[in-house]
Protein backbone atom coordinates (compact mmCIF):
# COMPACT_ATOMS: atom_id res chain seq x y z
CA UNK A 1 0.00 0.00 0.00
CA UNK A 2 1.04 3.41 -1.20
CA UNK A 3 2.51 5.81 1.89
CA UNK A 4 -0.03 8.16 2.91
CA UNK A 5 -0.41 11.58 1.05
CA UNK A 6 -1.52 15.07 2.68
CA UNK A 7 -1.72 17.82 0.96
CA UNK A 8 -3.17 21.32 1.59
CA UNK A 9 -5.41 24.16 -0.07
CA UNK A 10 -6.25 27.64 0.30
CA UNK A 11 -9.43 28.74 -1.75
CA UNK A 12 -12.35 31.57 -1.39
CA UNK A 13 -15.26 31.88 1.08
CA UNK A 14 -17.91 31.58 -1.35
CA UNK A 15 -20.27 28.11 -2.40
CA UNK A 16 -18.45 29.05 -5.76
CA UNK A 17 -15.09 29.22 -4.39
CA UNK A 18 -14.97 26.46 -1.80
CA UNK A 19 -17.53 23.72 -2.25
CA UNK A 20 -16.19 22.65 -5.51
CA UNK A 21 -12.26 21.78 -4.27
CA UNK A 22 -14.26 19.77 -1.20
CA UNK A 23 -16.19 17.77 -3.41
CA UNK A 24 -13.39 17.17 -6.24
CA UNK A 25 -10.79 16.33 -3.46
CA UNK A 26 -13.26 13.70 -2.08
CA UNK A 27 -14.31 12.37 -5.00
CA UNK A 28 -10.33 12.39 -5.91
CA UNK A 29 -9.24 10.65 -2.46
CA UNK A 30 -11.80 7.51 -3.38
CA UNK A 31 -9.74 7.37 -6.68
CA UNK A 32 -6.38 7.77 -5.11
CA UNK A 33 -6.91 6.70 -1.20
CA UNK A 34 -3.55 7.40 -0.14
CA UNK A 35 -4.19 10.87 -0.99
CA UNK A 36 -5.88 13.33 1.06
CA UNK A 37 -6.13 17.14 0.30
CA UNK A 38 -8.21 19.55 3.20
CA UNK A 39 -9.21 22.71 2.19
CA UNK A 40 -9.24 26.32 3.85
CA UNK A 41 -11.14 29.30 2.70
CA UNK A 42 -10.76 33.19 2.94
CA UNK A 43 -13.12 36.20 2.71
CA UNK A 44 -13.27 37.05 -0.67
CA UNK A 45 -11.10 41.13 0.58
CA UNK A 46 -8.71 38.14 2.32
CA UNK A 47 -8.40 36.50 -1.37
CA UNK A 48 -7.38 40.17 -3.12
CA UNK A 49 -5.35 41.30 0.17
CA UNK A 50 -3.25 38.40 1.56
CA UNK A 51 0.32 38.01 0.07
CA UNK A 52 0.76 35.22 -1.92
CA UNK A 53 4.04 34.33 -0.63
CA UNK A 54 2.97 34.13 2.59
CA UNK A 55 0.30 31.63 1.36
CA UNK A 56 3.06 29.58 -0.70
CA UNK A 57 4.60 28.73 2.22
CA UNK A 58 1.75 27.46 4.26
CA UNK A 59 -0.20 25.76 1.51
CA UNK A 60 0.08 23.25 -0.96
CA UNK A 61 -2.56 24.57 -3.80
CA UNK A 62 -3.54 28.03 -4.02
CA UNK A 63 -6.70 29.46 -5.90
CA UNK A 64 -5.36 32.63 -7.35
CA UNK A 65 -6.53 36.03 -9.88
CA UNK A 66 -4.47 35.83 -12.69
CA UNK A 67 -2.50 39.11 -11.74
CA UNK A 68 -0.49 37.12 -9.51
CA UNK A 69 1.15 35.94 -12.70
CA UNK A 70 4.00 38.43 -12.66
CA UNK A 71 5.19 38.24 -9.27
CA UNK A 72 4.98 34.12 -9.31
CA UNK A 73 6.82 34.39 -12.38
CA UNK A 74 9.17 36.79 -10.82
CA UNK A 75 9.52 35.10 -7.54
CA UNK A 76 9.49 31.18 -8.16
CA UNK A 77 6.94 30.49 -5.12
CA UNK A 78 4.72 28.71 -8.00
CA UNK A 79 5.43 25.84 -9.62
CA UNK A 80 5.54 26.28 -13.74
CA UNK A 81 2.91 23.99 -15.19
CA UNK A 82 3.96 23.41 -18.11
CA UNK A 83 6.94 21.39 -16.72
CA UNK A 84 5.05 18.93 -15.05
CA UNK A 85 1.54 18.76 -17.49
CA UNK A 86 1.32 16.80 -20.89
CA UNK A 87 1.44 19.49 -23.33
CA UNK A 88 -1.53 17.61 -25.49
CA UNK A 89 -3.22 18.87 -21.72
CA UNK A 90 -2.13 22.02 -22.30
CA UNK A 91 -3.25 22.67 -25.96
CA UNK A 92 -6.74 21.31 -24.56
CA UNK A 93 -6.82 23.73 -22.31
CA UNK A 94 -5.90 26.78 -24.70
CA UNK A 95 -8.34 25.63 -27.11
CA UNK A 96 -11.67 25.44 -24.59
CA UNK A 97 -10.44 28.84 -22.53
CA UNK A 98 -13.53 30.93 -21.71
CA UNK A 99 -12.07 34.05 -23.34
CA UNK A 100 -8.72 34.69 -21.95
CA UNK A 101 -8.88 32.95 -18.83
CA UNK A 102 -6.34 30.15 -19.38
CA UNK A 103 -3.78 32.33 -20.99
CA UNK A 104 -3.73 34.68 -18.61
CA UNK A 105 -1.98 32.85 -16.13
CA UNK A 106 0.87 32.31 -18.87
CA UNK A 107 3.37 34.98 -18.33
CA UNK A 108 7.08 34.87 -19.27
CA UNK A 109 6.94 31.43 -20.85
CA UNK A 110 5.44 29.57 -17.26
CA UNK A 111 1.96 28.75 -16.70
CA UNK A 112 1.00 29.54 -13.46
CA UNK A 113 -2.21 28.17 -12.96
CA UNK A 114 -4.55 26.41 -14.41
CA UNK A 115 -7.96 28.48 -15.42
CA UNK A 116 -10.88 26.08 -13.22
CA UNK A 117 -13.11 29.45 -12.69
CA UNK A 118 -13.93 31.80 -15.33
CA UNK A 119 -15.73 35.15 -14.72
CA UNK A 120 -16.51 39.00 -15.69
CA UNK A 121 -18.32 41.54 -14.55
CA UNK A 122 -21.69 40.62 -16.39
CA UNK A 123 -25.13 42.29 -16.08
CA UNK A 124 -27.30 41.12 -13.40
CA UNK A 125 -31.11 41.15 -13.25
CA UNK A 126 -34.12 40.33 -11.69
CA UNK A 127 -36.98 39.68 -14.40
CA UNK A 128 -40.08 39.77 -11.98
CA UNK A 129 -39.11 43.26 -11.01
CA UNK A 130 -38.65 44.66 -14.38
CA UNK A 131 -41.45 42.86 -15.21
CA UNK A 132 -43.64 44.50 -12.12
CA UNK A 133 -41.89 48.16 -13.26
CA UNK A 134 -43.10 47.57 -16.91
CA UNK A 135 -39.66 48.37 -18.27
CA UNK A 136 -37.04 46.50 -20.08
CA UNK A 137 -33.19 46.06 -18.92
CA UNK A 138 -31.24 48.78 -20.24
CA UNK A 139 -29.43 49.09 -23.98
CA UNK A 140 -27.62 52.15 -23.05
CA UNK A 141 -26.08 54.09 -20.50
CA UNK A 142 -28.96 56.71 -20.91
CA UNK A 143 -30.97 54.02 -20.17
CA UNK A 144 -29.04 52.98 -17.26
CA UNK A 145 -29.12 56.49 -15.28
CA UNK A 146 -32.63 56.54 -16.03
CA UNK A 147 -33.80 53.25 -14.62
CA UNK A 148 -31.38 54.23 -11.82
CA UNK A 149 -33.62 57.46 -11.28
CA UNK A 150 -36.78 54.87 -10.76
CA UNK A 151 -34.56 53.52 -7.80
CA UNK A 152 -34.56 49.97 -9.33
CA UNK A 153 -30.62 49.80 -9.96
CA UNK A 154 -28.04 48.49 -7.69
CA UNK A 155 -23.71 48.26 -8.12
CA UNK A 156 -21.15 46.87 -6.21
CA UNK A 157 -18.89 50.00 -4.83
CA UNK A 158 -16.10 49.25 -2.77
CA UNK A 159 -13.19 50.43 -4.01
CA UNK A 160 -11.81 47.44 -5.92
CA UNK A 161 -15.02 47.43 -7.89
CA UNK A 162 -15.42 50.63 -8.97
CA UNK A 163 -11.79 50.74 -9.87
CA UNK A 164 -12.49 48.06 -12.08
CA UNK A 165 -15.86 50.03 -13.06
CA UNK A 166 -13.65 52.33 -14.14
CA UNK A 167 -11.63 50.51 -16.38
CA UNK A 168 -14.77 48.92 -17.76
CA UNK A 169 -16.39 52.90 -18.62
CA UNK A 170 -13.44 53.65 -20.49
CA UNK A 171 -13.20 49.93 -22.32
CA UNK A 172 -16.94 50.70 -23.32
CA UNK A 173 -16.51 53.47 -24.97
CA UNK A 174 -13.59 52.15 -26.75
CA UNK A 175 -10.56 53.81 -24.76
CA UNK A 176 -7.38 52.23 -24.23
CA UNK A 177 -6.45 51.19 -20.80
CA UNK A 178 -2.69 51.96 -19.74
CA UNK A 179 -1.59 53.24 -23.30
CA UNK A 180 2.18 53.96 -21.09
CA UNK A 181 3.89 53.43 -18.26
CA UNK A 182 2.87 56.95 -16.63
CA UNK A 183 -1.09 57.10 -17.85
CA UNK A 184 -4.29 54.87 -16.46
CA UNK A 185 -6.28 56.41 -19.31
CA UNK A 186 -5.30 59.62 -21.76
CA UNK A 187 -6.66 62.83 -19.66
CA UNK A 188 -9.61 63.36 -21.56
CA UNK A 189 -10.93 59.75 -21.89
CA UNK A 190 -10.14 59.25 -18.41
CA UNK A 191 -12.31 62.24 -17.01
CA UNK A 192 -14.99 61.26 -19.16
CA UNK A 193 -14.80 57.74 -17.60
CA UNK A 194 -14.79 59.03 -13.64
CA UNK A 195 -17.62 61.43 -14.72
CA UNK A 196 -19.63 59.09 -15.87
CA UNK A 197 -19.57 56.78 -13.05
CA UNK A 198 -20.23 59.68 -10.80
CA UNK A 199 -23.55 59.67 -12.68
CA UNK A 200 -24.05 55.93 -11.77
CA UNK A 201 -23.45 56.04 -8.56
CA UNK A 202 -25.28 59.16 -7.29
CA UNK A 203 -28.27 57.03 -8.91
CA UNK A 204 -27.24 54.25 -6.64
CA UNK A 205 -28.06 53.73 -2.82
CA UNK A 206 -25.02 54.96 -0.80
CA UNK A 207 -25.11 51.20 1.07
CA UNK A 208 -23.55 49.76 -1.86
CA UNK A 209 -20.36 51.46 -1.34
CA UNK A 210 -20.11 49.08 1.32
CA UNK A 211 -20.79 45.67 -0.69
CA UNK A 212 -18.88 43.40 -3.03
CA UNK A 213 -20.65 41.73 -5.84
CA UNK A 214 -21.82 38.77 -3.46
CA UNK A 215 -23.36 40.87 -0.86
CA UNK A 216 -24.90 42.65 -3.72
CA UNK A 217 -25.92 39.74 -5.24
CA UNK A 218 -27.91 38.33 -1.62
CA UNK A 219 -29.27 41.72 -1.72
CA UNK A 220 -30.51 41.16 -5.39
CA UNK A 221 -32.02 37.49 -4.40
CA UNK A 222 -33.45 38.37 -0.89
CA UNK A 223 -35.41 41.33 -1.61
CA UNK A 224 -37.57 43.00 -3.68
CA UNK A 225 -35.96 45.87 -3.99
CA UNK A 226 -33.89 46.22 -6.67
CA UNK A 227 -34.18 44.74 -10.51
CA UNK A 228 -31.00 45.42 -12.04
CA UNK A 229 -27.08 45.74 -11.86
CA UNK A 230 -25.23 46.84 -14.57
CA UNK A 231 -21.58 45.74 -13.38
CA UNK A 232 -20.81 42.80 -11.12
CA UNK A 233 -18.89 39.65 -11.71
CA UNK A 234 -21.45 36.81 -12.53
CA UNK A 235 -22.31 34.20 -10.11
CA UNK A 236 -23.84 31.08 -11.28
CA UNK A 237 -25.12 29.93 -8.18
CA UNK A 238 -27.94 32.58 -8.35
CA UNK A 239 -29.37 31.63 -11.64
CA UNK A 240 -29.95 28.04 -10.35
CA UNK A 241 -33.43 28.12 -8.72
CA UNK A 242 -33.65 26.89 -5.02
CA UNK A 243 -30.25 28.20 -4.38
CA UNK A 244 -31.63 32.01 -2.81
CA UNK A 245 -35.40 33.14 -2.70
CA UNK A 246 -35.09 35.18 -5.73
CA UNK A 247 -34.03 33.47 -8.88
CA UNK A 248 -31.24 35.96 -11.17
CA UNK A 249 -30.71 35.99 -14.49
CA UNK A 250 -27.44 37.57 -16.02
CA UNK A 251 -26.84 38.65 -19.30
CA UNK A 252 -24.31 40.95 -21.00
CA UNK A 253 -23.08 44.35 -20.28
CA UNK A 254 -24.39 47.59 -22.04
CA UNK A 255 -21.68 50.38 -24.17
CA UNK A 256 -22.45 54.05 -23.92
CA UNK A 257 -24.58 53.81 -27.00
CA UNK A 258 -27.43 51.78 -28.37
CA UNK A 259 -25.95 48.24 -30.73
CA UNK A 260 -22.23 48.93 -29.10
CA UNK A 261 -21.66 46.25 -25.97
CA UNK A 262 -19.36 47.10 -24.00
CA UNK A 263 -16.34 44.98 -22.23
CA UNK A 264 -15.33 44.16 -18.69
CA UNK A 265 -12.59 42.81 -16.17
CA UNK A 266 -11.89 39.49 -16.74
CA UNK A 267 -11.77 37.92 -13.44
CA UNK A 268 -12.07 34.27 -12.75
CA UNK A 269 -9.39 32.03 -10.46
CA UNK A 270 -7.05 29.44 -11.51
CA UNK A 271 -5.23 26.50 -9.69
CA UNK A 272 -2.27 26.87 -8.70
CA UNK A 273 0.51 24.38 -7.05
CA UNK A 274 3.23 25.78 -4.49
CA UNK A 275 6.56 25.26 -5.36
CA UNK A 276 7.24 24.40 -1.27
CA UNK A 277 4.90 20.97 -2.30
CA UNK A 278 6.36 18.23 -1.27
CA UNK A 279 4.24 15.74 -3.34
CA UNK A 280 4.41 17.17 -6.56
CA UNK A 281 3.08 14.30 -8.93
CA UNK A 282 0.04 13.89 -6.51
CA UNK A 283 -0.64 17.68 -6.42
CA UNK A 284 -0.58 17.92 -10.58
CA UNK A 285 -2.61 14.86 -11.02
CA UNK A 286 -5.76 16.78 -8.77
CA UNK A 287 -4.85 19.74 -10.89
CA UNK A 288 -5.31 17.84 -13.66
CA UNK A 289 -8.15 15.96 -12.66
CA UNK A 290 -9.93 19.28 -11.53
CA UNK A 291 -9.33 21.28 -14.75
CA UNK A 292 -10.52 18.20 -16.79
CA UNK A 293 -13.37 18.70 -18.99
CA UNK A 294 -15.59 15.75 -17.70
CA UNK A 295 -14.84 17.23 -14.15
CA UNK A 296 -15.35 20.55 -15.23
CA UNK A 297 -19.17 20.31 -16.49
CA UNK A 298 -20.20 17.70 -13.78
CA UNK A 299 -19.00 17.55 -10.46
CA UNK A 300 -17.28 20.70 -10.44
CA UNK A 301 -20.72 22.11 -11.61
CA UNK A 302 -22.87 20.37 -10.40
CA UNK A 303 -21.11 21.09 -6.78
CA UNK A 304 -21.38 24.96 -7.06
CA UNK A 305 -18.66 25.76 -9.33
CA UNK A 306 -18.33 27.75 -12.35
CA UNK A 307 -16.24 26.03 -15.09
CA UNK A 308 -12.91 27.70 -16.32
CA UNK A 309 -13.00 24.99 -19.23
CA UNK A 310 -15.42 26.37 -22.34
CA UNK A 311 -17.54 22.89 -22.69
CA UNK A 312 -19.14 23.20 -19.74
CA UNK A 313 -20.13 26.71 -21.19
CA UNK A 314 -21.69 25.52 -24.14
CA UNK A 315 -23.30 22.17 -22.80
CA UNK A 316 -27.08 22.09 -22.85
CA UNK A 317 -27.27 20.30 -19.20
CA UNK A 318 -25.37 23.07 -17.62
CA UNK A 319 -26.86 25.81 -19.30
CA UNK A 320 -30.74 24.12 -18.60
CA UNK A 321 -29.11 23.86 -14.64
CA UNK A 322 -28.95 27.63 -14.47
CA UNK A 323 -31.27 29.49 -16.22
CA UNK A 324 -28.98 30.09 -19.43
CA UNK A 325 -26.42 31.59 -17.24
CA UNK A 326 -23.56 30.26 -19.27
CA UNK A 327 -24.41 31.05 -22.85
CA UNK A 328 -26.33 34.50 -21.90
CA UNK A 329 -22.55 35.80 -20.28
CA UNK A 330 -20.25 33.88 -22.24
CA UNK A 331 -20.07 36.79 -25.16
CA UNK A 332 -19.02 39.09 -22.54
CA UNK A 333 -16.14 36.64 -21.16
CA UNK A 334 -14.82 36.38 -24.66
CA UNK A 335 -14.77 40.16 -24.72
CA UNK A 336 -13.22 40.75 -21.32
CA UNK A 337 -10.01 42.33 -21.09
CA UNK A 338 -6.92 41.44 -18.93
CA UNK A 339 -5.53 43.08 -16.14
CA UNK A 340 -1.62 44.09 -16.35
CA UNK A 341 0.14 41.42 -14.81
CA UNK A 342 3.41 43.02 -14.03
CA UNK A 343 5.00 42.55 -10.47
CA UNK A 344 3.96 45.48 -9.01
CA UNK A 345 0.47 45.62 -10.45
CA UNK A 346 -1.44 44.17 -7.33
CA UNK A 347 0.53 47.28 -5.11
CA UNK A 348 -1.34 49.47 -7.40
CA UNK A 349 -4.88 47.56 -7.95
CA UNK A 350 -4.72 47.46 -3.98
CA UNK A 351 -5.28 51.15 -3.50
CA UNK A 352 -5.91 52.67 -7.08
CA UNK A 353 -10.11 52.24 -5.86
CA UNK A 354 -9.70 54.57 -2.62
CA UNK A 355 -9.71 58.30 -4.64
CA UNK A 356 -12.39 57.03 -7.08
CA UNK A 357 -14.10 55.56 -4.16
CA UNK A 358 -13.69 58.88 -2.11
CA UNK A 359 -14.44 61.17 -5.37
CA UNK A 360 -18.00 59.12 -5.75
CA UNK A 361 -19.13 59.39 -2.39
CA UNK A 362 -17.70 62.73 -1.24
CA UNK A 363 -17.61 64.54 -4.62
CA UNK A 364 -14.54 66.85 -5.39
CA UNK A 365 -12.66 67.04 -9.41
CA UNK A 366 -12.18 64.22 -11.91
CA UNK A 367 -8.73 66.10 -12.68
CA UNK A 368 -7.34 65.44 -9.27
CA UNK A 369 -8.85 61.80 -9.09
CA UNK A 370 -7.05 60.66 -12.20
CA UNK A 371 -3.92 62.36 -11.82
CA UNK A 372 -3.43 60.77 -8.03
CA UNK A 373 -4.84 57.03 -10.19
CA UNK A 374 -1.70 58.19 -12.46
CA UNK A 375 0.98 58.56 -9.86
CA UNK A 376 -0.08 55.83 -7.87
CA UNK A 377 0.34 53.84 -11.14
CA UNK A 378 4.06 55.22 -12.21
CA UNK A 379 4.54 54.12 -8.77
CA UNK A 380 3.89 50.50 -9.27
CA UNK A 381 5.48 50.50 -12.07
CA UNK A 382 9.54 51.69 -10.18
Amino acid sequence: MNAPIRLNGMTWDHTRGFVPMVATSQRFHELHPNIDIAWSKRSLQEFADKPLGELAEQFDFLVIDHPWAGFAAASGILLPLEQHLPPAFLADQAAHSVGRSHPSYSFNGGQWALAIDAACPVSARRPDLLEKAGVEAPQTFDDLIALGKRGLVCCPSIPLDVYGNFLNLLMAAGETIFPNDDEVAERDAGLVALERLKQLADVVPARFFDLNPIRTLEVMSQTDDFAYAPYTYGYTNYSRPGYAPHLLTFGDVIGIGAGTPGATMLGGTGLAISAKCRHVDAAVEYARFVASPAIQRGLFFESGGQPGHRSAWTAPETNQACSNFFADTLPTLDRAFVRPRYAGYLDFQDVAGDPIHDYLKHGGRAGDVLAKLNALYRQSRG
